[in-house]
């Protein structure tokens, strides 16, 4: 369940944005510029509503009027952006292990050998990053985003920077992700035929 009721502002722009939806995978869409990457910020931590609330499966991550603003990192958020942004300096298996922590006082829900497996990449653990194509380097990224131990994912247009082969092979993982793991996901997209194949409900920024 995402209940969402912020005012957001950056720079001259500034709109209230809200949502109020049980259904687990949520695709936002709307025109570049409508702010669907900030509403993904303001869960994840990154940037600071200038008022409202926001709840995750009935956990409050943000109340203005309660003065409740949790930090990222306690948020257990896992984000899957545009381009995968893994460390180049470290090979598959470092860049999953680097996000594979629990917060304080809670569990492992997701291990390195069953997100592996998830997400057919056994095969890359020993590769470079530099030396992946589009589509295995953002299996990684949500790999990483799995291993952190989100409460979670939120996607921004992880299909954008690749041609359409490479989306055609990403859009499998995504489902099994959706159908597997079963967390909350809050998708943005442009893409019609992804949001289609991929989300319960779709919600419009204009």
């Amino acid at each position: 369940m995402l209940s969402l009721d912020i005012r957001i502002r950056r720079g001259r722009f500034e709109r209230r944005v809200r949502i109020e939806d049980a259904a687990r995978v949520v695709a936002l869409t709307g025109p570049s510029g409508a702010g669907k990457t900030t509403v993904l910020n303001a869960i994840a931590g990154l940037v600071r509503p200038q008022a409202g609330r926001i709840e995750v499966d009935g956990r409050v991550l943000f109340d203005s009027a309660r003065g409740i603003d949790l930090p990222a990192y306690r948020r257990r958020v896992g984000y899957v952006f545009q381009d995968a942004r893994l460390f180049p300096h470290l090979d598959v298996r470092g860049n999953l292990l680097y996000g594979r922590h629990a917060p304080p006082g809670a569990g492992r829900r997701f291990e390195l050998d069953a997100v592996v497996a998830l997400l057919g990449i056994g095969s890359l653990l020993a590769r470079r990053t530099g030396n992946l194509s589009g589509g295995e380097a953002q299996r990684v990224a949500i790999g990483r985003a799995l291993l952190s131990q989100p409460a979670i994912l939120l996607f921004d247009e992880p299909l954008s920077a690749l041609d359409q082969a490479r989306r055609d092979e990403l859009i499998p993982y995504l489902q099994r992700v959706r159908d597997e793991v079963r967390l909350p996901m809050l998708y943005v997209s442009h893409g019609a035929d992804e949001v289609r194949r991929l989300a319960e409900a779709v919600h419009r920024l204009d």
